[in-house]
């Protein structure tokens, strides 16, 4: 095999690769060799048939074949040999081929650009801390309370009120007939929370127990049947019984029953819960910062195969008028988003960063025991989707890249108020929505 650069324009790299044909018909009279024990034709016995035989019938497709072969095994030995970081797939042009021909061909390929890589130190990063106060804690605590609230039997001569619950059987008629679906036993309604049929529970005000009261209500319009929706309906209610709310004792048993060991444990839960809300916003601020000045501080030439094909990923979902009207700023997407993974990518290698598979198990175990009562499924997703499994490893090696940078930075540690952090969000937010609105042309 004789390989020649013949064209080097930027990062497009052409070479040229003559194969001779005696190594061609090497590798055709092994082929044959091979067939003749698998090929099974009438007249012959099984492993008998000579090799002549098999290329009368078969040559062309052998032929074809075995040039496939050839042409996979030398134009990746060209590549490998002249040490090209290749951007998608080669373009492969056949010159001269043939049986009894040398093979000629052509391999035209985008490189990956050479990246000088800028000191990490001189990054700068904020790593925000949440500052959580015992008010927003309690606040929490208070609304779990009241989501888990208990209910204390009323008096017989007690009467039904805002915050009560009714419990009680009814029969539903739209102009005095009955319909399917228009009966329910022990139905059991807040008071006030509006949550059956709207209207509804105000006329339940007053009652007593053991009282009929007729409640006249039109059927919702998103009612299953829909020849009824919207149809006014009364309702025979037979009151069975009312309960009045009592408040919950947010004590060491109540924090018990929610799962925390004690009072103190569960509030030290929440804030942690709390915390990590803010967290999760505030971790990716940071890391678009630092992704916009690892991009701001590199200068690359950018494979135009991978820009085009991150500019159909980033419009893939727009119709065609708006891939025309947002074509300029998708591309622009497209190339800073080609731009940073080269620039990450070779940040990696330099550290020699990875990620094994044990550390995907991890990852996914990590996973499942966040789900309790999905693991299963959970499993089952990552084995019957391999690009699932690919996908995770791309984030877990992304956030060891991120980890590194932090860790090389000049690193500033910040703690915020719950009211700061939503300030940093929504700022951030605001910015990065007008960013991403199309450029407008300016008129001449």
């Amino acid at each position: 095999m004789k390989v020649k650069v013949t064209s080097k324009k930027g990062l497009k790299i052409s070479l040229s690769v003559l194969v001779d044909k005696k190594t061609i018909q090497i590798k055709l009279d092994e082929k044959l060799n091979e067939l003749k024990d698998k090929v099974h034709l009438k007249g012959f016995r099984p492993g008998k048939v000579p090799p002549k035989v098999i290329k009368d019938q078969f040559g062309k497709a052998i032929y074809g074949e075995v040039v496939d072969n050839i042409l996979k095994e030398t134009s990746t030995k060209a590549i490998e040999d002249n040490k090209l970081r290749v951007a998608g797939q080669p373009k492969i042009n056949l010159k001269t081929f043939g049986e009894g021909k040398n093979l000629d061909y052509t391999i035209e390929v985008e490189t990956l650009p050479e990246v000088k890589l800028k000191p990490l130190d001189n990054i700068k990063v904020t790593d925000y801390e949440i500052s959580v106060d015992e008010n927003t804690i309690k606040k929490r605590i208070d609304e779990i309370a009241k989501s888990q609230q208990n209910f204390l039997e009323k008096s017989g001569d007690e009467k039904a009120k805002k915050g009560d619950m009714v419990v009680f059987d009814y029969t539903a008629k739209i102009d005095g007939k009955s319909f399917e679906g228009g009966e329910g036993k022990n139905l059991q309604i807040v008071l006030g929370r509006d949550l059956f049929i709207k209207g509804f529970d105000n006329q339940l005000i007053g009652v007593k127990k053991n009282e009929n009261k007729i409640i006249k209500v039109k059927l919702p319009q998103n009612y299953p049947k829909k020849e009824l929706a919207n149809k006014m309906t009364e309702f025979y209610c037979k009151i069975g019984n009312l309960k009045k709310p009592v408040d919950t004792n947010v004590d060491d048993n109540f924090a018990k029953k929610i799962g925390a060991k004690d009072l103190k444990d569960l509030k030290d839960l929440i804030k942690k819960q709390i915390s990590n809300e803010y967290k999760r916003s505030l971790d990716s601020i940071t890391k678009k910062n630092i992704l916009d000045q690892i991009e701001k501080s590199h200068s690359l030439d950018l494979p135009t195969n991978l820009v085009d094909q991150e500019t159909n990923v980033v419009s893939q979902n727009l119709k065609n008028q708006d891939k025309d009207k947002n074509k300029e700023n998708n591309k622009k997407i497209a190339k800073s988003r080609i731009k940073i993974g080269i620039i990450l990518n070779q940040i990696a290698e330099k550290n020699n960063i990875k990620v094994n598979d044990e550390e995907i198990k991890i990852e996914i175990q990590k996973q499942i025991k966040n789900m309790p009562g999905q693991e299963k499924m959970v499993m089952e997703y990552y084995q019957k989707n391999p690009s699932a499994a690919t996908s995770l490893k791309g984030a877990l090696y992304e956030e060891k890249i991120i980890d590194l940078l932090k860790r090389k930075s000049k690193l500033t540690k910040k703690s915020v108020t719950l009211k700061e952090a939503e300030e940093i969000i929504k700022k951030f937010t605001e910015t990065n929505e007008e960013s991403k609105k199309p450029i407008k042309k300016s008129k001449k």
